[in-house]
């Protein structure tokens, strides 16, 4: 039997352990950079604010658009 595990290539966090609040509390994603291979990412806690992660994708669209690129790979 096959896995088919394209249904968690793209898990996101709801709720991490946050050192400052010194228990499990949500959280809130922010964007920190937009490369151009991927978007880069972090975790906040949603109580204090504190960093309790970081998340990195490989999602160049953000970047092309930002660029002024259409889809197809020509600037508009």
């Amino acid at each position: 039997m096959s896995q088919d595990n394209s249904n968690y290539e793209q898990l996101e966090v709801s709720e991490l352990f946050c050192a400052t609040c010194r228990t499990s509390r949500p959280v809130r994603k922010h964007l920190l950079l937009v490369l151009p291979d991927g978007n880069r990412y972090e975790y906040r806690c949603a109580q204090c604010g504190t960093s309790v992660g970081a998340k990195a994708d490989d999602d160049s669209s953000t970047f092309r658009t930002t660029l002024g690129f259409s889809p197809g790979g020509r600037k508009r």
